[in-house]
């Protein structure tokens, strides 16, 4: 089948060439003209054709149209508006250089869409993140975060306190390929989760897909959140940090030659491990970040890209006698061609690694754990500008990864433990994939495509067998194959097809919907419902089928008051096959044949998503309210017994089951100088796993787990506030200062983390009765927190 698709496309490209006679193609870059920053979703638009295009990830754009001369508008929220006119006699490359709308010192509101993007994309189910916007709301201990930004959105919910983990439309936080320049971040959580690893004094542009993901995605069932780093001011050199409650942050950026090349090089570094230090506390706390990024202007033809992050936390106790720590780290190679006109090219050469490591320094019982997971990735993305009516793209990825789950050393020759390794496993993914953006008329547009997923475990690696591997007891090994370097364990080829279409009722009113099917080859195994930095990755394999989700969704866009307003009703199902999760009573610590412990299933999700944003005024801000249903059911997991005796998996709700969240976030410029924010979140409680009791055997008193996720923690809320003092509007001025003063829970709510049971005791910590009641305990994190951060640029 995807050979039949690649001979069309092919034909199609032969017939659209022949078919340019009396054509010619208009193309270039658009950036910022005061530091070359190249600029996404530009509208370059043609009033005498009523035709245009917007610029790609890259500032690109191509626009093919009957030779003649024209009027060309170049539009941009932020920024002044251009019109050109051009004799396009034959081809011609025109970039442009645009102005921003401020003539002080304000900054320039960036977005990366064009202002009616949410009625006239074809694009559903699709958020751009307005960083300025963002910058303006209050933040945990005054650190701005865009993944806390994001867990504002519809269709989007937070794990809760103490996790960067989010979840979207009935997926696990394992589900969202979380991307920065391209590389795959496997943990974004600092400090377990007050912050994440995205710096937003570095962060240039942010997209999040939750439905219609493009063919080009792939790899997980629930979102895509792309994020891209700036690439360096090429104009002037310019220096900006802060110092906060949390940490202090410094970047610098510049041109290595002016119009041609420049750099990036930032900093973040967390202040707690000094408070605790200086308020004489043995524990010890700190996370950094790095970011760097080169680019090159080679010629009109060739740009080149190196980027790099490097980020890790540490926790230690009792004065580094016992901690953990875990860290990400990436690089990126990107080199964008321009092979003619109209045919565009990013090729990616990407590097990937996530590794913790648990340790206590005991002579007795003095271990170190450490687990890790590298990826190295080659990319080759093609986008081929047909005409004005007709976008193709294709290419193909290839990803080799490396599990490591387990390796013990100890401490010392007297301690317990022993040293271990647990086995390696290995996996290759390939995927092709193609897909064409299509103006039929003024009213209908269509994105379709397909992408096919060839996944390889290989070896080098041992594979055991099982007489029973899905036995209650422990499981019993048969027999095992020996597999070579590259030699195919097991392998699994899927197509996913991809649909999106939009019809325009008017010009600020259209329908959408959109199909997607994703496929994901690699495995979260967490005994809970939060991603921690302490779960491990498996691939696919024998014992473990790749996942597999199908989702269709219809909404509902309009726009209100000269786009001042946006509004949007979405709903949507999705249908998973092979969810995994663990047996009941599954052994999970140091277990050599913990694949006999996985079980697969199924799952669905159903829910509809109301959005209300306001963008531009004295008042800016969005409403979101999102309800929502996850089930699942997978043999060997909630195990009842029917009237007959029989076993079965019995339905329950997953873990991220929260059926309603309410969002209000807003920003109020009351001058020149102050600028308050707030914001408030709301969600049903998330369902917990509890023990109902105890019952005793041989004089051990084991707990009773009546059901998976049976009960459910208490309602979730908070309410945030900021207030910020910007510098004084001076043309003259380069040093600029900003204060930002910020609450955190003003109410002080207490909101569970998590929560324990115990043996029922009394106010005098007695026990009561014959110890086998329980009593629910919950833990919390936060309580009222104010903060104020200093930010400086120059």
């Amino acid at each position: 089948m995807i050979r039949f698709l690649i001979v069309t496309m092919l034909l199609f490209l032969n017939v659209a060439a022949w078919s340019q006679g009396g054509k010619a193609t208009l193309n270039g870059y658009l950036k910022d003209g005061a530091n070359g920053e190249m600029l996404i979703g530009v509208s370059v638009y043609i009033p005498q054709l009523k035709a245009g295009t917007t610029t790609n990830a890259y500032g690109f754009y191509s626009i093919t149209v009957p030779a003649g001369t024209y009027d060309v508008v170049y539009s941009f929220i932020g920024y002044n508006t251009q019109t050109v006119s051009i004799t396009l006699s034959g081809d011609v490359s025109r970039s442009i250089e645009m102005a921003g709308e401020s003539t002080m010192m304000q900054e320039v509101e960036i977005s990366g869409d064009r202002v009616d993007a949410n009625v006239v994309g074809i694009q559903m189910s699709k958020n751009t993140l307005n960083l300025s916007q963002v910058r303006k709301l209050p933040a945990l201990f005054g650190e701005v975060d865009i993944l806390k930004s994001v867990q504002m959105l519809p269709g989007v919910i937070s794990a809760g306190e103490g996790t960067s983990a989010f979840f979207v439309r009935g997926g696990g936080g394992d589900q969202n390929l979380i991307l920065m320049d391209e590389a795959p971040i496997y943990d974004a959580s600092h400090l377990g989760g007050l912050v994440s690893v995205f710096n937003a004094d570095v962060i240039k542009d942010s997209e999040l897909y939750k439905g219609g993901i493009p063919a080009r995605f792939g790899g997980r069932l629930s979102s895509i959140l792309e994020v891209r780093t700036i690439d360096g001011n090429n104009k002037n050199f310019q220096v900006q940090g802060g110092l906060g409650t949390l940490a202090s942050r410094l970047s610098v950026q510049g041109p290595i030659k002016q119009d041609k090349a420049s750099f990036l090089l930032s900093g973040r570094i967390s202040n707690i491990g000094g408070y605790l230090k200086a308020a004489g506390e043995d524990n010890g706390v700190t996370f950094y970040d790095l970011n760097g990024k080169v680019n090159w202007k080679a010629n009109d033809k060739n740009r080149f890209f190196i980027s790099g992050y490097m980020g890790r936390d540490k926790i230690t106790f009792d004065g580094g006698d016992a901690g953990f720590g875990w860290g990400n780290a990436t690089a990126t190679f990107r080199w964008n061609h321009l092979f003619n006109e109209r045919l565009f090219s990013n090729t990616s050469l990407i590097a990937s690694r996530f590794d913790y490591s648990l340790e206590i320094n005991d002579p007795a019982q003095g271990f170190k754990w450490t687990s890790d997971l590298t990826e190295v990735s080659l990319k080759n993305d093609l986008s081929y500008f047909i005409n004005t009516n007709n976008e193709l793209t294709f290419g193909y990825h290839l990803t080799s990864r490396r599990f490591q789950p387990a390796r013990i050393v100890p401490s010392s020759d007297g301690s317990l433990f022993k040293r271990t390794e647990f086995q390696k496993m290995y996996a290759l993914d390939h995927a092709l994939f193609i897909s064409n953006e299509q103006r039929v008329n003024d009213q209908i547009s269509l994105e379709y495509g397909v992408r096919l997923s060839i996944f390889q475990n290989v070896g080098p690696g041992k594979v055991y067998r099982y007489e029973d591997p899905k036995a209650a007891d422990n499981p019993v090994r048969s027999d095992s194959s020996e597999y070579n370097r590259w030699e195919t364990i097991k392998a699994y080829i899927n197509l996913e097809p991809r649909l999106g279409v939009r019809y325009a009722l008017s010009e600020n009113q259209s329908i959408k919907a959109s199909y997607n099917r994703m496929v994901q080859n690699t495995h979260q195994m967490a005994a809970g419902t939060v991603p921690l930095p302490f779960n491990n990755w498996a691939p696919s394999g024998p014992y473990l089928k790749p996942q597999m989700a199908d989702q269709v969704a219809i909404g509902y866009f309009q726009n209100f008051n000269d786009n001042m307003y946006e509004g949007s009703i979405e709903a949507y199902y999705k249908d998973v096959n092979n969810v995994t999760d663990f047996a009941d009573n599954a052994e999970i610590l140091l277990n050599e044949d913990l694949s006999t412990e996985y079980r697969q299933g199924d799952s669905w999700a159903y829910g509809a998503e109301f959005m209300l944003n306001k963008k531009k005024g004295k008042l800016t801000g969005m409403v979101s309210y999102t309800w929502s249903k996850v089930m699942r059911k997978i043999d060997g997991v909630n195990q009842q017994t029917d009237e007959n005796g029989n076993a079965y998996g019995k339905t329950y709700a997953a873990g991220y089951d929260r059926r309603n969240v309410l969002n209000i976030i807003g920003a109020y410029d009351y001058n020149d100088k102050w600028t308050f924010g707030a914001s408030f979140t709301y969600s049903t409680g998330r369902p917990v796993t509890l023990p109902s009791g105890k019952y005793e055997i041989d004089g051990y008193m084991p707990n009773t787990i009546s059901e998976r996720n049976g009960y459910r923690m208490p309602d979730f809320h908070h309410l945030d506030l900021s207030a910020t003092l910007n510098p004084r509007k001076n043309a003259g001025r380069r040093f600029k200062g900003q204060w930002v003063f910020s609450v955190y829970n003003v109410y002080s709510r207490k909101n569970a983390f998590t929560i324990y049971t115990r043996t029922k005791r009394d106010d005098d910590g007695n026990v009561i009765g014959d110890g086998t009641q329980k009593e629910a305990r919950m833990i919390y994190l936060f309580p009222i927190l104010p903060s104020v951060t200093y930010n400086i640029k120059f």
